[in-house]
């Protein structure tokens, strides 16, 4: 194993961009607790710019002690996409940084880790087989199913998939118009409902439990929608209710039930004991009571962790360096100051038994430095 101070190979340093023309795409930003926001897809921090602009006058030599990371997370309008800048930021250690026992950067030395907007989980497993993300995040059932090739990856498995760390749990909203009269899953049966795009994860997830309550597909008018169509659909009652999975409070819901009525339908009792007892990834859940106007008391659901994955090609040393800045005391920090979920996100949620694939060769051995049990 090489030096994890350094947290890369050589084969790697001679891939690194030498020129600023070569440099990511910084875009337009705007001021954030978080660093700078890219307007279309990405997190960077101030001091990226500084470095890119040293890049451009020192030339190779400097470029030779930088690596950039790419973070999958998901799209703008969803909590992970946060959640990925806030972590792009704390893994980041540019050449040049002050030390982190003075009050600098304590990331991955020589690493700048930018965090790029995507589709989704499904994206980002497949962005990860074909090697065009470093890591992403992605939810654990979507990982599970792609590494076994089952569910929606049924003949069509990801062997190269590798978790570093469960992050944060995120919760299955079952949303309708309070006037389409649902008050259970069963109610679902003759209505207009939306699971998500065809062949998603939240189709998936649709199906799962409507066949723990006796329903089929067939049974209801099923629209393929995106979530905010989905959202816009409901609000001019073309759609009596929709499936989305995202952290609490979920934006577009909230924004939803400022204008029309609402009600967030459980899922529990034995049917969702069954559902858990099959499905291990999905556990008990609640969406706290005044989460969402009009919605007063607490309502039971699924939740679903959200991981942070890698592929199995990418370099021992550097997942190892990742995952120890990932559980730095500094990140902690960023995290429960730069978003409500953050709170959520620390070693001992790490729940490296349920995360259903293997873990990384980096993240276990870190893992394995750490005492904890795998």
């Amino acid at each position: 194993m090489g030096n994890r101070e350094c947290c890369r190979s050589n084969d790697e340093r001679t891939a690194l961009p030498s020129r600023l023309s070569e440099l990511p795409e910084l875009g337009r930003y705007n001021a954030s607790p978080a660093g700078l926001i890219g307007e279309a897809s990405v997190f960077i921090r101030p001091l990226f710019l500084a470095v890119a602009m040293a890049l451009g006058w020192s030339g190779i030599a400097a470029a030779e002690d930088l690596r950039f990371f790419q973070i999958g997370t998901g799209p703008t309008g969803e909590i992970r996409f946060p959640i990925g800048g806030l972590i792009a930021n704390a893994l980041s250690n540019p050449p040049g940084s002050r030390e982190c026992e003075r009050g600098g950067s304590c990331g991955v030395p020589g690493l700048v880790a930018v965090a790029k907007s995507t589709g989704g989980s499904v994206a980002n497993v497949d962005a990860i087989q074909a090697r065009r993300l470093d890591a992403a995040l992605v939810h654990a059932d979507i990982a599970f199913w792609a590494n076994h090739g089952t569910g929606p990856y049924k003949n069509k498995a990801v062997p190269n998939l590798r978790g570093i760390a469960m992050l944060y749990p995120e919760s299955l909203h079952l949303v309708a118009r309070k006037d389409a009269n649902i008050r259970t899953v069963r109610d679902l049966k003759g209505k207009r409902v939306s699971f998500g795009e065809v062949n998603s994860a939240t189709a998936t997830h649709g199906q799962i439990i409507l066949s723990a309550y006796g329903l089929t597909e067939r049974q209801i008018k099923l629209s393929p929608l995106k979530p905010a169509a989905a959202a816009e659909a409901l609000t001019v009652n073309k759609l009596d209710a929709f499936l989305v999975v995202d952290g609490q409070p979920l934006p577009a819901i909230t924004e939803l039930a400022r204008t029309l009525p609402i009600t967030v339908i459980p899922i529990d009792g034995s049917e969702a004991d069954r559902i858990r007892a099959q499905y291990p990834f999905l556990t008990a859940g609640t969406i706290a009571a005044e989460t969402y106007d009009g919605i007063p008391e607490a309502v039971k659901t699924l939740d679903v962790g959200v991981a942070l994955m890698a592929p199995a090609e990418v370099d021992q040393d550097l997942i190892y360096g990742v995952t120890r800045a990932l559980w730095h005391s500094s990140t902690q920090t960023l995290l429960l100051r730069g978003n409500p979920r953050g709170k959520l996100i620390h070693l001992d949620s790490a729940a490296l038994a349920r995360m259903g694939i293997p873990l990384h060769a980096g993240a276990s051995q870190f893992y394995a430095d750490a005492g904890m049990k795998q």
